[in-house]
């Protein structure tokens, strides 16, 4: 710890020195003017302490300010006499950390180490708790822009249902508080011209303010190139990828953004779909129980921003009567508890998704995607999903 302290008693002061220069580094002046002057130097130092009557209570006054001003970031321990403890209020309601009472002994010289140390440790606990509060607000602030882009009500067309949900992870901790963390996924559902319907996930790699603003700029570019012109939606996504190719705020430092997306046909009921390094949907037959990744599910393609004129593949996927297709992230399938690796052995997986649809074919859909979501949480035995998750749920009855 480096001191820097001002002493209006030689004697004291020589004590001082002597004693907490057994395991610190303490420079320390006996007269008001070297004491400004070393204040006015600015060299740094890890917590200031004076006497209030250096040489007088006034000048320790404008000393104590000149030392609030140079140093606002470091902690001040003041000392007073027993008979001045009333002048020391001025020095607390004006930024003083903390004060000692000096006796007449001197004894409180051998007090001023675990002082010193718990005045430091306490301003540095509240800074910390003041810089995880200001955090918070930011990430907070990212997330909700990141949640203003996902659509609150899906329409769907007739004979079928559409649901979705966005969670965010909430696994890190700040100041002793679990945190919101704000992240890339996304997903989209709209009605295009014909009345066909786009439906859509998304993933920028990363948390924070630059996979929400990958998204948002994916988000943007969709909605604005989206026309009856890409009936194929391989070409949809490679021209998405070379538009994003484009942009810094996504391709930097090695940002990726994986998608699938894909078009369903409500007059052939026919889903035609294209990934970007993205895992494929899942099919479930509600009536023979079959269900599983579709065809398609080993060519995912490269994720958007990672090569220019990138090629893609389109398939084509029939909806028959009586089944749920899902569309997910992977933060759903990599779920795994706190202190276990994450490969394929201990996470959730296709397995623990596929099981959970198949124990939830009775009910509702949003009652099935809701348990989803609980079943993936549970398998992190109380850790939480290191990742954000999106998933859009299908179902054709009829």
């Amino acid at each position: 710890m480096r001191i820097l302290a001002g002493w209006d008693n030689e004697p004291e002061a020589e004590l001082i020195l002597t004693f907490l220069g057994i395991e610190h580094e303490v420079v320390i002046f006996k007269s008001g003017e070297e004491f400004r002057t070393a204040i006015e130097a600015g060299k740094p130092y890890d917590i200031l302490l004076m006497a209030i009557t250096l040489p007088d209570v006034e000048t320790g006054y404008e000393l104590f300010q000149l030392a609030r001003d140079t140093y606002p970031l470091i902690p001040i321990l003041g000392a007073c006499s027993q008979s001045d403890v009333f002048r020391i209020v001025r020095f607390m309601a004006n930024g003083l950390n903390a004060y000692v009472i000096r006796d007449s002994g001197g004894d409180y010289v051998f007090m001023l180490q675990m002082i010193l140390e718990s005045t430091l440790e306490a301003v540095r606990a509240a800074r910390d708790q003041e810089l995880s509060k200001k955090l918070r607000e930011e990430i907070e602030s990212v997330r909700k822009l990141q949640a203003s882009v996902i659509p609150k009500e899906l329409e769907a067309p007739e004979g079928y249902q559409i649901c979705g949900r966005y969670e965010p992870s909430q696994i890190r901790v700040f100041g002793g508080q679990p945190v919101t963390m704000a992240g890339g996924d996304y997903y989209d559902v709209f009605t295009l011209p014909d009345n066909n319907i786009v439906m859509l996930v998304g993933d920028a790699s990363g948390h924070g303010m630059k996979a929400c603003m990958s998204i948002m700029t994916m988000h943007t570019l969709v909605r604005m190139i989206r026309t009856q012109k890409y009936k194929d939606t391989a070409h949809f996504v490679e021209v998405i990828n070379n538009q994003l190719c484009e942009q810094s705020i996504v391709s930097e430092e090695g940002g990726f953004i994986t998608l699938l997306y894909g078009i369903l046909d409500v007059e052939r009921n026919e889903l035609q779909w294209s990934a970007a390094g993205h895992q494929a949907p899942i099919l479930q037959n509600l009536d023979t129980g079959e269900i599983g990744p579709v065809a398609g599910a080993e060519a995912g393609g490269l994720p958007l921003a990672v090569m220019m004129g990138a090629d893609y593949e389109t398939y084509t996927l029939p909806i028959p009567k009586n089944c749920r297709l899902l569309l997910y992230t992977d933060g759903l399938e990599e779920a795994f508890p706190e202190g276990a690796s994450d490969d394929e052995h201990d996470q959730f997986g296709v397995a623990g998704i596929s099981r959970t649809m198949l124990e939830t074919t009775e009910q509702p859909l949003e009652d099935s995607l809701a348990r989803l979501f609980d079943a993936s949480s549970e398998h992190t035995q109380g850790s939480g999903r290191h990742d954000d998750t999106s998933v859009l749920y299908l179902e054709r009855r009829s």
